[in-house]
């Protein structure tokens, strides 16, 4: 009883210190603890409902918030990955991924957010291996961009394309299930 009242008060308490902070806002497009992502939905005293994309509702408690990033409004960052298996040769997924940002950078320039002068801020890139090991299946490969909050899902959808379409064409060896029957 005593370790359930300490999660509740830890909760509130840090509840209030993101809103006390106006760290969050609803509507605020939000990536907790590096896997959850989506917008806010519901702040409560005790927790945040996001909706991910794929529709579904998640609930996640102050206390188990161990990362937070926010959008920020007017500005999204879209970072779209490849989740490539071990045996893929990492000079070539890079050589692939370098052609790929190359590529969203000619094709889809009219998502760039862009300072005053009109340059963008942040062009399509790539960021490399961005996590070893993931899932026990391979190693993720990533590309970002700093895109108008209003392009953010469309953008997203054609980063996604580009890498499919680079995957196939380039035959990159996919991470695959750990399920091996059949």
């Amino acid at each position: 009883m005593a370790l359930i009242l300490q999660h509740i008060i830890r909760d509130y308490i840090m509840g209030l210190t993101y809103l006390f902070e106006r760290q969050i806002h609803h509507g605020d497009y939000v990536i907790i603890n590096g896997n959850r992502q989506g917008e806010i939905e519901e702040i409560s005293m005790r927790h945040l409902k996001i909706r991910q994309y794929d529709g579904y509702l998640y609930t996640v408690s102050y206390s188990n918030i161990t990362e937070l990033q926010n959008g920020n409004r007017g500005r999204r960052r879209v970072n779209e990955s490849l989740v490539l298996n071990y045996r893929q040769n990492p000079d070539d997924a890079f050589k692939v991924m370098e052609e790929v940002a190359q590529t969203c950078n000619e094709k889809y320039g009219e998502y760039l957010l862009k300072d005053e002068n009109g340059a963008p801020l942040e062009s399509f890139k790539f960021n490399q291996l961005t996590e070893l090991n993931v899932d026990f299946r391979g190693h993720q490969y990533s590309i970002s961009v700093l895109v108008k909050e209003a392009d953010f899902v469309e953008a997203g959808k054609k980063v996604r394309y580009e890498l499919a379409m680079a995957a196939y064409k380039n035959d990159l060896m996919m991470a695959e299930s750990l399920n091996t029957s059949h």
